[in-house]
């Protein structure tokens, strides 16, 4: 209100009977990975000629004021509140500093009451009162107590509240759309996979979890949710905590146009199949994929970050491994979640194996779900020897030995960093492949109940 002149907003009409919406506003909800979501609210109201005051009810607790429109057919906005004070015991104590209240006790012996007229003087870490001439402390205690107020505030409010000036060339009755952001609504996205191992299959179904912690309920809304990760201003400390520690477990990005939802702007919409209802604490699971029989298979990895020498072998990691495009059976782009895996047991019960996230994945990528360690599929290396060369590189002679202790016949990708861009492999026993500039990769067979020795000569380029 401080921006504008007095005299300005003098014609300015108050009409609370106007501003109660005519019929049930229709929501739409287009949520976000990040804790954020896009509100559009429709609501047929009565609007005055001229400038009037519009209030909005029921709008998110978390609202970002700085993004609310207001859309409707010849009207303007002048100026717009958000009013998030909202009622509460302590809230009506704050607001009563300085004033008078009424204060009731029951006596518990006799059930006598005695009213008493008090000053609220403070609300730090209890309220103190000045009842006469004493100052007493309300206490919390087993005597019945309670506090009569005269009044609710003008600035408190049973529910969040935007309250918007508007100007509009005719009075009547007509839909009026707010938009805006807000956080406390997200979702996330989680999946069961159920691994058939000897037929190299995969049944995979995916959840989504929506959580509405806004502060109101959406009714009866359209809901979409956008996969990807949007870029938000955020602090250096938010940054780090939500990218720090990210982990992707996507082996080769994909290239195939999804067969499944709308993209807009480089990101994926996934709508809800029905109009539903998000209530306040609320967290609902909907279910979006669900893929039989997709081509899958266990692989064994290990990987070293330098060129060392190990006194024990180190277990393999085991993941779950597949192709989610149309070809491999799974045709579908995945939005980050955990994958959790399960197989059936001897009796064809399904029993829970492990889990790990992957990252938002395009349809047509490679995904590995690591989902432990294989103690019985090893690797240990051994720097057989480590030489400068003339041109001051490092120069390492390396052993492998990868073993099995299994009844079955095994592949273990075997992954060596500590490459430089200019590096090579002089001498090899499997053929490599280059991963990328800073590492190598071998697939190296391994019998059943035996072990594979793998050598190899490698000037690092540095």
């Amino acid at each position: 209100m401080s921006r504008f002149p007095v005299a300005l907003l003098a014609g300015v009409a108050f009409i609370p009977a106007l501003a109660v919406a005519q019929d049930a506003p229709r929501q739409s909800l287009t949520i976000y990975n990040s804790n954020l979501a896009l509100v559009q609210d429709t609501r047929t109201q009565a609007v005055a000629a001229g400038r009037s005051r519009l209030e909005f009810k029921d709008v998110s607790g978390q609202i970002r004021p700085e993004t609310v429109s207001l859309s409707g057919a010849g009207v303007g906005v002048v100026e717009q509140n958000f009013d998030f004070d909202l009622l509460t015991p302590g809230k009506l104590m704050e607001k009563a500093i300085g004033r008078q209240v009424q204060i009731v006790r029951i006596n518990p012996g006799n059930g006598q009451q005695t009213t008493e007229t008090a000053t609220v003087l403070s609300v730090n870490e209890g309220v103190v009162l000045k009842i006469g001439e004493r100052i007493e402390v309300l206490r919390e205690d087993d005597i019945p107590t309670r506090v009569i107020f005269d009044r609710i505030p003008e600035n408190l409010r049973a529910r969040p509240t935007l309250s918007v000036t508007v100007d509009s060339a005719s009075a009547g009755v007509r839909p009026l759309t707010l938009t805006y952001l807000t956080h406390g609504l997200s979702w996330k996205a989680d999946y069961v996979a159920l691994f058939d191992e000897a037929g190299g299959r995969l049944d995979l179904q995916g959840w989504v979890t929506l959580s509405n912690n806004s502060g109101v309920t959406y009714r009866d809304a359209d809901v979409q949710l956008v996969a990807g990760d949007i870029n938000l201003v955020r602090s250096e400390q938010e940054y780090f905590a939500r990218y720090g520690q990210r982990r992707g477990a996507t082996r080769r990005a994909g290239t195939e146009t999804p067969t499944g939802p709308e993209s807009v702007a480089d990101y994926y919409l996934y709508p809800l199949p029905a109009r539903t209802t998000v209530a306040q604490n609320q967290t609902k699971q909907v279910s979006f994929l669900d893929v039989k029989g997709g081509r899958a298979r266990k692989g064994y990895a290990w990987r070293a970050y330098g060129f060392q020498t190990l006194e024990e072998p180190q277990a393999a990691d085991v993941a779950v491994e597949f192709t989610n495009s149309t070809a491999g059976g799974l045709g579908a782009q995945l939005p980050a979640g955990i994958v959790r895996v399960y197989v059936k047991d001897q009796a064809g019960e399904p029993k829970f194996v492990g889990e790990n996230r992957v990252d938002h994945t395009p349809q047509g990528s490679d995904v590995s779900v690591k989902i432990g360690e294989a103690f019985d599929v090893t690797v240990q290396p051994t720097v057989v020897a480590h030489e400068r060369s003339k041109h001051n590189h490092s120069r390492y002679r390396m052993e492998y030995v990868v073993r099995n202790a299994r009844p079955q016949p095994v592949t273990v990708t075997l992954r060596q960093g500590g490459m430089w861009r200019d590096g090579k492999v002089l001498e090899e026993s499997l053929k490599s492949t280059r991963v990328d500039a800073y590492n190598l990769a071998w697939d190296v067979p391994v019998p059943a109940n035996g072990e594979t020795r793998l050598t190899a000569y490698i000037d690092t380029g540095h």
